[in-house]
């Protein structure tokens, strides 16, 4: 059962917000923001975000609490003290790939390029034809820019970013750090970046759990984003009373 000394980890689209036809159109509701406000408080503040999307985009989204985030799949962290560290990597090669994709965008109006400043993520939500194609011309950038970039999949997205960073390792780095440190992780996610996640969280002990259906590392699942916040939205008192969780968790 959920318990006020662990350490929770959530990731943002798809988990406590739902997937929107363009990345901007995500909106965090006033609840939202106040349950997660309450959970960081009875934690002591043990709480992150694991997301793809960039620092200040949490920030917008949650702006009454200043959230530890990892940011872009790793490649930025802020941690619980505010310090903001970022990931060394050639961002001349970035500004070529951003150059390309730009155009290719303007040849194809229904794909979406998300500049996040530290990566490049180019979405065919709206043009699910277009993925081989997206897939294709991101690999195509990659194979160019040698391996201190990668390619990073994702629900009807895919992302170019440094390479050397992901969830898994972003989790690892804050439960070597207070307050995250000597308690058990949490980690909720529902995308395939988020594998890397339950991974290193199911080596620690920890509560792995994933959003949706589909083959996965985690040990639990809960059915989408309205399960979420559904157990969130339950008595804050359930965190220390230990009263709720598990049955709310399908295996």
């Amino acid at each position: 059962m959920p318990s006020h000394d662990w350490a929770y980890f959530f990731d943002l689209d798809g988990t406590l917000v739902e997937l929107a036809a363009k990345p901007w159109g995500v909106d965090a509701d006033e609840e939202l923001r106040s349950r997660i406000a309450v959970l960081a408080k009875v934690t002591d503040g043990a709480v992150a975000v694991i997301t793809g999307r960039p620092i200040i985009d949490v920030d917008r989204l949650f702006p009454n609490i200043r959230l530890p985030v990892a940011g872009q799949h790793g490649v930025e962290r802020r941690t619980f003290a505010g310090d903001v560290r970022r990931h060394r990597f050639p961002v001349e090669q970035l500004d070529v790939a951003r150059r390309v994709l730009q155009q290719v965008a303007l040849r194809h109006p229904e794909l979406l390029l998300e500049d996040k400043g530290l990566s490049l993520a180019l979405h065919y939500r709206q043009a699910p034809r277009l993925a081989s194609y997206a897939h294709r011309v991101m690999n195509q950038l990659r194979a160019g820019m040698g391996t201190e970039f990668c390619v990073q999949r994702g629900k009807r997205v895919v992302e170019l970013k440094p390479a050397g960073r992901d969830k898994g390792m972003a989790i690892r780095e804050f439960m070597d750090e207070p307050p995250f440190s000597g308690r058990r992780p949490v980690f909720i996610g529902d995308d395939v970046t988020d594998e890397h996640g339950f991974e290193v969280v199911n080596a620690y002990g920890g509560l792995s759990i994933k959003v949706g259906r589909g083959p996965t590392l985690a040990r639990r699942q809960l059915a989408n984003v309205r399960a979420v916040r559904a157990w969130l939205a339950q008595d804050p008192a359930f965190i220390s009373t230990h009263r709720a969780g598990a049955e709310n968790l399908t295996p």
